[in-house]
């Protein structure tokens, strides 16, 4: 399945046929016109009264708005924009937040410009209230040109499998629409042509979307260094291998390696660090630190358990490693255990098989120590 959507994703890409998308709108369009002759442009007092008067907005915010835009045209055209927009459900408050992100839309052509792109949004499949909160949390949306959005709202419905899948990306992430022909599509590509699963790679758009952004060039670059360090491409942790390295200069990569080999790790640790918990890369080098002397403080584990059990530094000192320290340090005080688990067995297993196994059978012991809410 995964093949058919990138496919279909590709070939939206290099299509041109997009344009048919622009057809005669489903909404129920009113015709915004005044009898009376134009009126000169509003100076920007005016333009403040005219948005507090006319459509209620607050004092701050329509001095905010009035202070970004030019004068406008025409009282007519800004009306129109908000009748338009209000017939088509969205509240006073919302008109407000576009108004603020995205001042321009008070000039823009009603016809041209903003009622076509809502009917491209309704022609690939959006309901109203969809259309609605897109717009309202993702103004610049409405930026693009229109066969900009039609293609890069097509591509992404087929990348994300649904219309309501891309309308919550759409959501929180509307202006990535302005680059996906040139960075998201190839970047995809890329990654599903070295073995990443189309799964992996659509669960990672919808939760760190800017990393599909790089120029492909750069992505390509990534990738490589991530094949140098020795990530598999078969394993699921190679897409995390190639974030990783996307998100460090060389020399903050450097710096991490040298911390970590500060702390006691061999050259062939970190290479196998990075291949099996490439995630570990993303704690920084103060966190490593910090990890690395609590657990040695202990003189229960010293730096070769540390080096094969790298996840360590990914968890919260605070909430996970003293408060299962804590509890392990009473009932050794009590004669309860014998040695303590390894690190692994420490750290790494869930709240829930920890509770079982080190906190159930010790519950008028240790009982009052475990909050359950360690991460």
């Amino acid at each position: 399945m995964a093949a058919p959507i990138l496919r279909r994703a590709l070939i939206r890409f290099f299509s041109d046929n997009n344009s048919r998308l622009v057809r005669k709108s489903h909404f129920s369009f009113s015709l915004y016109f005044s009898t009376e002759c134009a009126k000169p442009p509003l100076d920007t007092p005016t333009l403040s009264q005219f948005l507090i008067n006319h459509h209620h907005f607050s004092p701050d915010a329509a001095s905010q708005i009035a202070s970004h835009l030019t004068p406008l045209k025409t009282q007519e055209n800004a009306d129109s924009v908000f009748s338009f927009l209000k017939d088509n459900g969205f509240s006073n408050s919302q008109l407000e937040k576009i108004a603020k992100a995205s001042p321009h839309l008070l000039s823009a052509n009603l016809e041209t410009n903003i009622k076509r792109k809502f009917t491209i949004f309704q022609d690939l499949g959006f309901t109203s209230d969809e259309i609605v909160e897109i717009v309202s949390r993702q103004s610049k949306v409405l930026h693009y040109s229109a066969p900009r959005i039609s293609s890069s709202i097509s591509a992404l419905k087929s990348l994300l499998g649904s219309t309501a899948a891309a309308a919550k990306f759409l959501k929180s992430y509307g202006s990535f629409t302005s680059d996906m022909e040139r960075t998201l599509l190839p970047n995809v590509a890329l990654l599903n042509s070295c073995g990443v699963p189309m799964e992996q790679i659509i669960r990672l758009i919808c939760g760190c979307p800017r990393f599909f952004l790089y120029k492909p060039e750069d992505m390509r670059k990534f990738v490589d260094k991530a094949d140098e360090m020795g990530s598999d491409r078969r394993s699921g942790s190679f897409i995390h291998a190639v974030r990783v390295v996307s998100s460090m200069t060389g020399e903050t990569w450097g710096m991490k390696v040298k911390t970590l080999l500060e702390i006691g790790f061999s050259e062939d640790d970190v290479r196998r660090a990075f291949k099996n918990s490439p995630k570990v890369f993303s704690s920084s080098r103060e966190k490593m630190k910090r990890v690395a002397e609590v657990l040695l403080k202990t003189g229960k584990y010293d730096t070769r358990c540390i080096a094969c059990t790298p996840l360590v530094f990914q968890f919260s000192i605070e909430r996970r490693i003293r408060p299962r320290m804590k509890v392990l340090r009473v009932l050794e005080e009590k004669d309860l255990i014998g040695d303590w688990p390894s690190l692994s067995t420490l750290l790494c297993a869930s709240n829930a098989s920890f509770f079982e196994k080190f906190v159930a059978p010790y519950l008028d012991d240790v009982g009052e120590l475990w909050s359950g809410k360690t991460a």
